[in-house]
């Protein structure tokens, strides 16, 4: 054997037995009642901001650039919900492997379904736009609700055993996955065929910038933002909606379809992803302590274009 495929072998065996490790603690951990989790989530997110300070110079420095007018008081009271927030996102993905669609049903909210279900009823595929905010995964797991299948656009993970386990477990609602690296080719495919479908894309993460990005302004800062669900709503002539998720209470959501375009190829230029990222600041800024601070979302400001 190749000292490559060695090599290869005994990265496939430590991701096998980090599988066989954890994997058991997870499906604990979803079994655990909701009280028990959300007292399992504070205590972890009471020794990540005070002991171990996970990300905090990132988080810190994502808030202060988002509100750059806010007192450390307030930034601080931030922060620390965020933590908190974080925290309950993270155990309540874990706890969907166990979760019923009843129990989704009462936790979940849509007030306002018939938005999104009007365009498979007329034979039309739609988008759905949202953030990295609030319980943007949960809302995936409502598929059956949509009366067609569903399409989560993701990044695969590099654990395959672990990347496997999310798969089935948003197949269990009648979720599926499309991996961000075949997103065109899928849904192409799709439509030759003349499936329809929605697809959701968590839009709002910063892409490497190449000679044509297109840069905007996201909570007063200059970023390069994806353009792709735009490009692809237009190919293909698919509605467009907005998933203002809110949190009501801790372990409960609710969700506003918002119309961002029936009629994509009648928009100019960047107006869809210019009317998402709208949306998505004003979601923000009503409670910026659901959205996801601890990822780079400025790492490439500074090469914007003058």
């Amino acid at each position: 054997m190749s000292s490559n495929l060695l090599n290869l072998y005994k990265t496939y065996c430590m991701k096998r037995i980090a599988f066989v490790v954890i994997y058991p603690i997870l499906l604990v951990i979803s079994l655990l009642p909701f009280p028990l989790l959300y007292l399992l989530s504070d205590f972890i997110s009471f020794i990540l901001f005070y002991f171990l300070r996970y990300r905090g110079e990132m988080i810190r420095k994502n808030i202060s650039l988002s509100f750059p007018n806010k007192s450390i008081n307030e930034k601080k009271i931030i922060e620390r919900k965020f933590y908190t927030h974080m925290c309950d996102i993270f155990l309540e993905m874990i706890k969907s492997m166990s979760m019923s669609i009843e129990s989704l049903n009462k936790r979940f909210k849509i007030n306002n379904l018939d938005l999104l279900t009007q365009f498979p009823k007329n034979n039309k595929s739609v988008i759905i736009m949202c953030g990295h905010y609030a319980s943007y995964e949960w809302i995936l797991f409502l598929a059956k609700d949509f009366g067609v299948s569903t399409y989560g656009i993701y990044t695969p993970l590099s654990n395959v055993h672990f990347d496997k386990l999310v798969k089935k477990i948003r197949e269990k609602h009648n979720a599926f996955l499309i991996s961000r690296y075949h997103t065109v080719e899928t849904i192409k495919e799709h439509q030759n065929k003349k499936h329809i479908g929605v697809y959701g894309f968590a839009a709002d993460q910063s892409p490497y910038p190449k000679d044509k990005t297109y840069w905007r302004s996201f909570m007063g800062n200059k970023v390069p933002v994806f353009t792709g669900s735009e490009r692809i709503a237009k190919e293909f002539n698919m509605g467009v909606v907005y998933a203002d998720i809110k949190r009501v209470k801790r372990g409960f959501y609710k969700a506003d379809f918002k119309l961002i375009s029936d009629s994509p190829n009648h928009t100019a230029e960047n107006e869809i992803t210019d009317l998402f990222f709208n949306m998505l600041e004003q979601t923000i800024k009503d409670d910026p302590s659901q959205y996801l601070w601890s990822h780079n979302r400025y790492k490439y400001m500074h090469l914007a274009p003058k």
